[in-house]
């Protein structure tokens, strides 16, 4: 079978042809109809060696949709045929966090040699991907497998970030979101969905994202530039924002937010920009501010998010490309030239 491989650190990867795996014990095959491609991709790529808590080579794609091909002998509850999303965050599988579907925050992440389906053992950026779990598959229905491979982390990962900030998303509340992208545009929706007495800002640099962020429901997107923060001020009667969920973590960005924040609000931090922000006091947060460090989301949370999908209340922008232009889909990746999430079909 045809995968996308990350041979070594520093090298670029490479589609090339793999064993198909056989399924033993409680594992899954899965048949691949859809991977997504998510900037934390880029970030395994050009990591340097020690950089991550895992080691090449392995099969890229943490985002995966597909269909059961084939089960171990002690697998029950599902079957070949049953189109099914893959939960990513692969933890122990023992700890009391795992057993509570929290697998995003296990106990023994640290003592584990991989984070996840294509993140030290083999993903889905491939036409076969063995699941070491069925406790990790979601049936997905008639859900459109290209749709659903990206909420699995595009999805999730936002959902989870609101969910953890829930208590402050009081009626008539103010919350921007830096960066409409994969996950920033499916955040505005499940924003208007869950808590429709929002008012919803969109910050970016593209204009492309901005217009896409309209499509998604906000209610005001503006460009970042030096005069953004006294907009959103101005957007939120002068006060600043109650929540600011930001999707890029870069420099800016989170000056941006902490600039934004109102007294007694909450900075949620999803992206992996690479920014610092000093934690003092006094210092760059106001009074009584907040900041979190959501990661993933948790077993339950996909089960709610593939619902909502389902249900119309959530549609993925995605641009779809054959498994072998995945070096293309790549490129526009890091390019920053893409609109919503890019997905990699198999040829």
């Amino acid at each position: 079978m045809r995968a996308l491989r990350l041979p070594d650190w520093g090298l670029p990867p490479v589609l090339t042809d793999v064993d198909r795996p056989t399924p033993r014990d409680g594992e899954v095959l899965l048949r691949v109809e859809a991977a997504g491609l998510c900037h934390s991709d880029l970030h395994v790529i050009d990591a340097s060696p020690g950089g991550m808590p895992f080691r090449p080579p392995f099969t890229l794609g943490h985002e995966i949709a597909g269909r059961v091909a084939a089960v171990g002998p002690a697998v029950a509850g599902i079957a070949p045929g049953d189109r099914v999303a893959v939960y990513g965050p692969w933890g122990c599988g023992e700890c009391r966090r795992c057993s509570a579907g929290r697998d995003n925050y296990c106990d023994r992440r640290s003592e584990l040699p991989w984070a996840g389906a294509g993140l030290g053992l083999d993903g889905g950026m491939a036409e076969y991907v063995l699941v070491p779990s069925a406790r990790h598959l979601e049936p997905i229905g008639e859900l459109d497998p290209v749709q659903a491979a990206p909420l699995t982390d595009a999805g999730l990962t936002p959902y989870h970030a609101i969910q953890k900030c829930r208590p402050a998303l009081l009626e008539g509340s103010t919350v921007a979101v830096i960066g409409v992208g994969g996950l920033g545009h499916l955040a505005i929706q499940i924003l208007r969905t869950l808590t429709p007495s929002l008012f919803v800002l969109a910050v970016d640099v593209r204009e492309e994202a901005l217009a896409l962020a309209d499509r998604c429901g906000a209610h005001l997107s503006t460009r970042m530039s030096a005069d953004t923060g006294r907009v959103l001020r101005d957007a939120s009667g002068g006060y600043g924002v109650d929540v600011v969920l930001d999707f890029a973590g870069t420099e800016s960005t989170l000056d941006l937010s902490a600039r934004s924040l109102r007294a007694d609000g909450e900075l949620v931090v999803v992206g992996s920009g690479g920014g610092r922000l000093s934690v003092r006091k006094p210092g760059p947060l106001p009074q009584g501010g907040r900041i979190s460090l959501p990661f993933w989301g948790t077993r339950p949370e996909l089960t709610e998010v593939i619902s909502l999908a389902r249900s119309g209340a959530l549609r993925v922008e995605v641009e779809r490309f054959p498994l072998s232009a995945a070096g293309e889909a790549l490129a526009r990746l890091r390019a920053g030239q893409l609109k919503g999430r890019a997905v990699l079909v198999p040829d």
